[in-house]
């Protein structure tokens, strides 16, 4: 038996969070009755989400994209108004999902896949992945702005404390960080709270996948030996409790 939040999650739909919400909200349904929340499914059963079939195939080939997404798009799978999501600008074959967000207005790497398994991986905080960043903000800023971001920042709007991180200067008004946690709007409020506004954010890297001279708008498959290694990674222990900073917490929503 399988919990059907996990089954939902691995068949590539969403994460197993938001699939519970959809089980929540009745949107689900196991044998054509309406599925309820923590429930437990066997092979065989007909599982439907708004009355499509999902189906989860354990031998189903991994499909792992690297994209460099534009800003203006939407990294929802919902549809948006005038706004384009990312699953329509895609327009990919195959039922695919992204692992790990970028806002609206930001704009570079994110990885889309088929395995709910390397989503929920990827979202927990506690294994301290590592997403790196190129940043603009809007005037010229000093070492101590710099020293400040790398030593954390109290974010008001979120009772959190950022974990300290490294970051690097690349010009008077442009810098480089990396990151281990995904709180929302991260950067955007770190520079806020201390009087900058982040006018360019690009995501060049996630874990061991890097975005490199990939073209804006376009997408490229991850390598067999990339996969292979971001795997690895994926399978190392968290890292333990106790080295959690007090009020940390995540919504999986970077950057």
């Amino acid at each position: 038996m399988i919990r059907l939040n996990k089954y939902i999650s691995e068949a590539g739909i969403c994460s197993r969070r938001e699939a519970d919400r959809l089980i929540e909200a009745g949107r689900v349904k196991v044998d054509g009755k309406t599925a309820q929340l923590g429930m437990q499914i066997e092979e065989g059963q007909e599982i439907a989400l708004d009355g499509k079939p999902v189906q989860w195939d354990k031998r189903e080939k991994t499909i792992l994209l690297a994209v460099n997404k534009p800003r203006g798009i939407v990294c929802s799978e919902v549809s948006q108004g005038e706004d384009v999501n990312i699953i329509e600008f895609l327009n990919y074959p195959r039922r695919i999902t992204y692992a790990g967000r970028l806002d609206k207005d930001s704009e570079g790497l994110l990885l889309m896949t088929n395995r709910g398994d390397i989503i929920n991986q990827m979202m927990k905080a506690s294994h301290y992945h590592e997403k790196e960043y190129e940043v603009v903000t809007d005037r010229p800023f000093t070492d101590r702005f710099l020293k400040d971001l790398a030593a954390g920042v109290y974010l008001k709007e979120l009772n959190v404390t950022t974990r300290p991180c490294q970051v690097e200067r690349l010009g008077k008004r442009k810098f480089r960080i990396i990151l281990t946690q995904g709180l929302n709007r991260q950067i955007r409020r770190m520079c806020q709270e201390l009087g900058f506004h982040a006018q360019e954010i690009r995501r060049v890297r996630i874990m061991n996948i890097r975005l490199g001279h990939l073209k804006t708008g376009t997408w490229r498959n991850v390598t067999e030996e990339e996969l292979s290694e971001l795997l690895y990674l994926l399978e190392q222990e968290e890292i333990p409790k106790e080295q959690e900073q007090p009020h940390q917490k995540t919504d999986a929503r970077p950057e």
